[in-house]
C-alpha cells in the first residue's frame, strides 16, 4: 500500500481500488511499534486517501483516526463504510477443564501495547497477597517485538513460576478449552483498532476485563468490566473478585453477555456489497 506507482498504473487501466484499513496505530501510537513503521504506515494511509475509490473500515474508532490523519495531511476522505468483523467462533462441545484451579487468560502476541508487563506485575502482587491461593494466568500468544521486559518476567521472576503459564504455540482446540473454563479474558491493551479476542470471548459467553477503549465500547457496549490500563489496584481488585466462587461481579457480566450481539460475516459482506454498489 505504500507504493503509489501500483495505483497510478491501475488508474491508467481504469481500475478503481477499494482499500480496507484495519488501524492507524503506527501513526497514533508509534511508541508501541518498530522504529520507522510510522513513516511507512503514513505512506500507506496517504496512498489510500489519494487513490482509493472507497474505503472499508473495521470500526468507527479506526475511521475517526483516519479522518484525523486526512485532516492533518490536507487530503479529502473518499466514500467510506464501517463494517465490523466477525470472530469466526463456532459452537464447540465443552472441553475438559485444562486447569483445576481458577485461572485467567491473555490472548495476543506479546508486544508493548498489549500491556503484558503491567499484568505480570499485578500477578506478582497477587502471589504476594494470596500465596498458593493466587489464580493462575495463561498467556497465549507468540513473543513479538520489543518485549524484553516481559520475557525477563516470564523467565526469571521466581514468584511467577508455576503460576503464569506461557502458551506460545496453542492449538485452536486448546485455546477453546482455556477460554471455556477461565474466570475471564484479560484485555488490558493501550490501543486497538478492533480487538478480535474481545468478540471471540463474548461469543463464547466468557467474561472480559478490558481497557476502557472507545473501540471496545463500540463492539461490546457496557458488557465487559472496563478499567484504565494503568490502574494497578483496580485490576488487582477486579481479578480477585472474579476469582471468587459465585462472584457477584462475574455473575453480573454473565447476565449482560446474554445480550451480546456478535457481528457476523453475512452482515459484514452485506454492508460491503451494498457499499460497492454505490461506487458504480
Amino acid at each position: 500500500m505504500e507504493f503509489g506507482r501500483y495505483y497510478n498504473a491501475m488508474t491508467k487501466r481504469q481500475i478503481r481500488p477499494v482499500f480496507m484499513v484495519h488501524d492507524l496505530i503506527p501513526l497514533t501510537h508509534a511508541e508501541y511499534c518498530r522504529p520507522g513503521v510510522d513513516a511507512t504506515h503514513r505512506n500507506r494511509m496517504q496512498t489510500a486517501l489519494k487513490h482509493a475509490s472507497g474505503l472499508i473500515m473495521n470500526s468507527q474508532a479506526t475511521l475517526d483516526s483516519l479522518a484525523a490523519e486526512a485532516h492533518r495531511s490536507n487530503l479529502p476522505l473518499p466514500p467510506i463504510v464501517v463494517a465490523h468483523l466477525a470472530s469466526g467462533v463456532t459452537p464447540r462441545p465443552l472441553a475438559p477443564r485444562p486447569i483445576a484451579t481458577p485461572y485467567f487468560v491473555m490472548l495476543s502476541t506479546i508486544e508493548p501495547r498489549k500491556n503484558h508487563w503491567f499484568i505480570l506485575h499485578v500477578w506478582r502482587r497477587l502471589v504476594e497477597q494470596l500465596g498458593a491461593a493466587a489464580p493462575k494466568l495463561v498467556v497465549i500468544g507468540r513473543r513479538g517485538w520489543e518485549c524484553e521486559n516481559v520475557i525477563d518476567m516470564l523467565e526469571r521472576c521466581e514468584s511467577l513460576k508455576g503460576v503464569v503459564i506461557e502458551e506460545s504455540h496453542c492449538s485452536d482446540e486448546k485455546l477453546y478449552a482455556y477460554l471455556q473454563h477461565c474466570q475471564a479474558l484479560l484485555f488490558p491493551s493501550f490501543v486497538e483498532g478492533y480487538g478480535m479476542p474481545l468478540a471471540e470471548a463474548l461469543a463464547l459467553k466468557v467474561p472480559v476485563l478490558a481497557s476502557d477503549l472507545s473501540v471496545f465500547h463500540e463492539i461490546a457496549d457496557d458488557i465487559p468490566d472496563y478499567l484504565d490500563p494503568l490502574d494497578g489496584p483496580g485490576w488487582l481488585a477486579r481479578i480477585q473478585a472474579y476469582t471468587q466462587a459465585n462472584s457477584p461481579e462475574r455473575d453480573g457480566q454473565l447476565s449482560r453477555i446474554e445480550r451480546f450481539r456478535e457481528p457476523t460475516w453475512v452482515e459484514h459482506f452485506e454492508r460491503v456489497d451494498a457499499f460497492l454498489e454505490t461506487l458504480r
